[in-house]
Parts: C-alpha cells; sequence; structure tokens
C-alpha cells in the first residue's frame, strides 16, 4: 500500500523493475521488494550558513532555504545516493561561486539577481537526478560589525548632505522669490512715481495754460475797455484785501493809511464800468473837474 505523495521503487532480485504509484501495488513476495520510498510533494531544504568572501574581501554570512521537488522517483533514487545531501552541497558552492563574484554593496542590494542565478545553475545540475528546483531563496546577509558601522555612518552622513542641500536649495530658491518680490515693488514703485510725474506735470501745464488764458482775457479787457477795466481789476483786489483783514480772528483794529475819498473813486469807477456795459460799450464822457484857484 502507497501513501498519497510518495512513490515506491520496486525491485526484483535487487534490480529496479517498476515504480509503485500511491494506492495498491501487487507484488510477488520473495522475487520482488520495495526498493526507495521517495516523497514526491514539494519540500524545503534549508542551506546552514556559512562565511562567504566577496569580491572586494569582505566576510559576510549568508543564510539560503531551497525549494524543490522530485519529479522522477527511480532516477532521485538511483542516480544520486543522496538526493537531499547532493542539492545542500550544490548549492552552497554555487552560493559561495555567485556572491564571491560580487561586491558587497552588490550582495547587499541584489538579491534578486543572486537568487535567480542560483536558481538556473543549480536546477541545471539537478536535471539528471529528477529533481526539480523551483526557488531559492537568500535569507540573510550579516556583514562584519565593523562593516555596518561604517555603513550607518555612510548612511548618515549622506542623509544629511541631502538634508544641507535640501536646505541650500529652500534658502535659495527663498532669496530668488524675495528679490523678486522686492524687483517687482521696485518696478510697481518707479512705475507710481513716473504716473504721478506725468500727473503732476499735466497739472501745472493746464494750470498755465489757464493762467495764460485768464491773462490773455484781463489783457483784452484792458485793451479794449482802457483804463477803467484796470481800475476795475484794482478795486477788486482792494476789496478782496479789505475783505481779508476784516474776517481775520486776530484783527480787532484795523487802521488805513489811505484816504477814503480814493475807496470812493474806485467805487465809481467800477460804476462807469458797469454803465459802460450797460450803454452796449460806448464810454460816457467823462466831466472836467475844475481846478480851484
Amino acid at each position: 500500500m502507497v501513501r498519497q505523495g510518495f512513490n515506491y521503487t520496486i525491485e526484483r532480485f535487487g534490480r529496479y523493475t517498476k515504480t509503485a504509484q500511491p494506492g495498491l501495488t501487487v507484488i510477488v513476495p520473495v522475487f520482488e521488494r520495495v526498493g526507495r520510498k521517495v516523497n514526491m510533494m514539494e519540500q524545503v531544504l534549508d542551506i546552514p550558513g556559512q562565511e562567504i568572501i566577496t569580491r572586494d574581501n569582505a566576510m559576510v554570512g549568508v543564510d539560503a532555504v531551497v525549494f524543490f521537488q522530485v519529479l522522477d522517483a527511480a532516477k532521485a533514487a538511483y542516480e544520486v545516493s543522496d538526493v537531499y545531501l547532493a542539492i545542500m552541497q550544490l548549492t552552497t558552492t554555487n552560493l559561495r561561486t555567485v556572491m564571491g563574484s560580487m561586491d558587497l554593496d552588490e550582495t547587499l542590494s541584489k538579491r534578486d539577481e543572486i537568487n535567480a542565478r542560483l536558481l538556473s545553475v543549480v536546477d541545471h545540475a539537478t536535471g539528471p537526478w529528477g529533481v526539480k528546483i523551483t526557488r531559492v531563496e537568500i535569507k540573510d546577509i550579516r556583514p562584519p560589525a565593523d562593516i555596518s558601522n561604517a555603513m550607518a555612518r555612510q548612511m548618515k552622513a549622506e542623509r544629511e548632505k541631502r538634508a544641507v542641500i535640501l536646505e541650500a536649495e529652500g534658502m535659495r530658491a527663498a532669496e530668488i522669490l524675495r528679490a523678486e518680490g522686492e524687483k517687482q515693488g521696485q518696478i510697481l514703485q518707479a512705475e507710481g512715481r513716473r504716473e504721478a510725474a506725468f500727473r503732476d506735470a499735466e497739472a501745472r501745464e493746464r494750470e498755465a495754460e489757464a493762467e495764460a488764458k485768464a491773462t490773455q482775457m484781463v489783457s483784452e479787457a484792458i485793451a479794449s475797455s482802457g483804463s477803467q477795466a484796470i481800475n476795475y481789476f484794482v478795486a477788486q483786489k482792494y476789496v478782496e484785501a479789505i475783505s481779508g483783514f476784516a474776517t481775520s480772528p486776530n484783527a480787532k483794529t484795523i487802521l488805513f493809511p489811505v484816504e477814503a475819498t480814493q475807496l470812493i473813486g474806485t467805487l465809481g469807477g467800477i460804476g462807469e464800468l458797469a454803465k459802460e456795459a450797460l450803454n452796449g460799450g460806448t464810454p460816457p464822457t467823462t466831466p472836467q473837474r475844475r481846478s480851484d484857484q
């Protein structure tokens, strides 16, 4: 009776004749007997830890596991004396070969490549034994303590360097943005000053035009009305000046060093101008003042 997951080899007079599959198999007593009981399920073989020297002369400890399955019970039983020991020794030697051809940094960072190379080599070597290597995995890689400390310091220095670089880049970006802001502010201030100067110049120009136009109108009025227009303007300014003195909050008493007749004469000139305007521009005749003998 053969259990599930196993194959038995049947020998007749010590010679292999057939393989018994799981279930009931009838053999002839005395003439036939069971030779080897072969496990046909996928199995795991632990590769013991070993010290390996890498290409850059670094000593590392390595552990590995091998997954395999027997496909041909007769070959696994009769082509190799101990299939488990053979797979273990074959994996160990090829592990030394593969990792010994790599630098320490490569062994730590390229585990997938190591696994693939080991799988290809070991599977090719175990093919004649009726064994299929399904997977080879590196469990652990242990560099020496001094190398581990050096790697830790190197990693710390690398991270500090990155931090300093990032900080410097941040400061540079901040300075660039600050300079751009100041530049834009100065540009806007200059544009504001230019616009203000333009507005001031325009205002002065318009003021000068208004002043020139007013002067022209006064000149034309003087030219058409003669001395009466002059008297009108002088009287107007005279009255405005007196009203300014009168409305001043600090003025209590005002002394005029002028004669009242001059003010009356000025007001009379204003009246003459008004009459001239009402008469259609004809200047009235001014009576001759007698001179007292």
